[in-house]
């Protein structure tokens, strides 16, 4: 069993948290997917370190904290890792003062930034607000005063309520395509996202493996930036993502459990 990870000894798990750890909803704190607890508990017992890489922009880091912890995980929140604090960071790093076209419940994690006058565009999930109007002014800015824009992530789609839903990333594209410039991607699958949870580790990318079921933003990120990518039959997988013509994901596994069985008879028999 073993054998099918390939690689060195797995020292830390990037692992993404809607479609492996929990199912998504429009209300309350979603559904755990059976067997993510016991596994997060026995990866962490064998020495293993997690960090939850998600392109989570509904809420504040604390917020989804708290909803993980009701679902009966025990991580910590500094273990999380949204795109709302990366591009708070290279915001601060870079003196931008953003205009955010982002979800209600994460404008909090923006309270102590300067938005006068504002030279970039941040774009996250923000589902209803997605409206003409305001992607319009999104666009004038880009376009008309030369702001930076940042997308929150570029997934394409998610599983909520057990329906598909548009996520942030065509958004981005049709910004990105009327604008004629790419955006900075604070998120997956941008590699630069991938190293800042391996190197908050203390890891390279060759201890580590990423788990998710994106096979674009999750696998597919994970492997460009020379991380072992692994997908998962949850969430929004479909069986089409099997034989992806781009991607070939380094394992396809039922669900985090059975990962975690893997990794750690991986890690016994090297």
């Amino acid at each position: 069993m073993s054998s099918l990870l390939g690689g060195g000894k797995v020292k830390g798990l990037l692992c993404d948290i809607t479609g492996v750890l929990r199912e998504s909803s429009s209300s309350g704190d979603g559904i755990c997917i059976n067997g993510s607890v016991e596994a997060i508990e026995e990866l962490e017992k064998a020495g293993i370190q997690c960090k939850f890489v998600t392109n989570e922009c509904q809420c504040t880091r604390s917020q989804l904290h708290s909803k993980l912890l009701r679902l009966g995980f025990s991580m910590s929140e500094e273990s999380i890792m949204p795109p709302a604090l990366a591009a708070k960071q290279f915001i601060k790093k870079n003196n931008l003062r953003p205009h955010l076209l982002v979800h209600p419940n994460v404008l909090p994690d923006f309270d102590d930034i300067d938005k006068e006058d504002p030279n970039c565009v941040v774009l996250g999930d923000a589902v209803d607000l997605f409206n003409y109007k305001n992607l319009n002014e999104a666009f004038r800015l880009i376009k008309e005063k030369n702001c930076e824009f940042i997308s929150l992530g570029k997934g394409k789609y998610y599983r909520e309520d057990g329906a598909l839903t548009l996520d942030v990333g065509p958004f981005t594209a049709g910004l990105e395509f009327a604008c004629g410039r790419e955006a900075v991607v604070c998120g997956k699958p941008a590699p630069q996202f991938f190293q800042a949870g391996w190197e908050s580790l203390g890891l390279t990318a060759n201890d580590v493996v990423m788990v998710g079921d994106d096979i674009i933003s999750d696998v597919g990120g994970a492997q460009k930036a020379g991380v072992r990518g692994v997908l998962v039959r949850t969430g929004k997988y479909s069986p089409s993502d099997e034989t992806h013509p781009d991607v070939t994901p380094h394992l396809i596994v039922d669900n985090l459990k059975s990962l975690s069985d893997i990794i750690i008879s991986h890690n016994q028999n090297l």
